[in-house]
């Protein structure tokens, strides 16, 4: 059976030339990106604060692929800690623009700068004195010249072969609006943690979960002289493949898991004190570590439950554990 692997550009002038087509559009993108790069100036700056500054949303809006990339744009946003929305500059004329307030700041994007929708929110934005920031190509456009702000996108050949659908233009619009939100993330101090209450499903919020999230609070725990036949009877109660040891205090003392049972296995195990089986200073993880880190942790140690200690003048304290199997219903694994 012909696979696509099977098939060389030797053999194939189409998939010659498609390959070229492609690498050339590429490059043509990536020679607009470098423009826009050396073009950032104070301007952008200016655009950063005076979101930063805004009590409301950014109102994202554009018309056609600008409007397909203002979308993203404010989806971006509004998952990166800054309140966003798309309004479309055409349902703006028929009632939308109520939900654009004097608290917000609208971004609007205009390769031409002379997108007749966007008339009716450009001039409400003037009227009501709403921060405009304009993203278009040119300078002295409708839209520039009524914006307070203009992140001029730099002049750059078009990726299609007649140079007028809109490729280049949109990369740029698209990296610059990445370049806002990711300044926004540093100006606001957007961690990890942030970023994890916008995205609670899937595997964005899977990867951002903490050991806390996941972890057991009923913990398989024996003392310090029990015997082995009592410890085996909590392990196996539990399921856990494992027995934290806790001394009086709380403070962790040792773990015993299956492979301590195999590695001490005599006649006389049940017998013995759990003290002699179990393995001093074993690895364990505080309740604020990433799913993700835990599961490194397992992987590399071959072991398939971790405790969770907080931790406090260098004792550990068990409060929960943590499964691999737990990881895995999670999706983080």
């Amino acid at each position: 059976m012909t696979t696509l692997k099977a098939l060389s550009t030797a053999a194939n002038p189409a998939s010659a030339r498609d390959l070229a087509v492609a690498r050339r559009a590429i490059a043509v993108e990536r020679a607009g990106l470098e423009a826009l790069e050396a073009s950032l100036d104070a301007n952008f700056v200016a655009a950063i604060d005076r979101i930063v500054d805004a009590p409301g949303r950014v109102v994202v809006s554009g018309m056609g692929k600008s409007g397909h990339v203002a979308r993203k744009i404010a989806a971006t946003f509004a998952s990166t800690g800054t309140p966003a929305q798309f309004v479309h500059p055409a349902e703006a004329s028929h009632g939308d623009l109520g939900m654009i307030t004097p608290a917000d700041v609208v971004l609007a994007l205009s390769n031409s700068g002379e997108t007749v929708e966007m008339t009716d929110l450009v001039g409400y934005s003037r009227r009501f004195a709403i921060p405009l920031i304009a993203i278009t190509a040119r300078e002295k456009s409708a839209l520039a010249t009524a914006a307070d702000i203009v992140l001029l996108l730099p002049a750059a050949e078009e990726a299609c072969p007649v140079g007028l659908a809109p490729t280049t233009s949109t990369t740029m619009q698209l990296a610059l609006g990445d370049a806002i939100a990711v300044a926004l993330m540093e100006r606001r101090g957007f961690t990890a943690a942030h970023f994890r209450e916008f995205h609670p499903r899937g595997a964005l919020g899977a990867r951002l979960a903490k050991v806390g999230d996941l972890m057991h609070t009923d913990l398989p725990l024996a003392s310090p002289g029990q015997k082995m036949a009592d410890v085996l009877i909590k392990m196996t109660a539990k399921r856990f493949g494992c027995v934290a040891v806790v001394d009086a205090q709380g403070w962790l003392a040792g773990i015993v898991t299956d492979g301590d049972l195999r590695r001490h296995m005599a006649p006389d195990l049940l017998d013995r004190p759990v003290d002699a089986v179990m393995t001093r200073n074993p690895r364990a993880v505080a309740p604020d570590t990433l799913a993700a880190e835990a599961l490194a942790l397992m992987n590399a140690h071959q072991i398939t439950a971790l405790f969770a200690c907080e931790t406090h003048e260098g004792q550990r304290r068990p409060v929960g554990i943590l499964h691999i199997h737990d990881l895995l219903r999670a999706g983080v694994a």
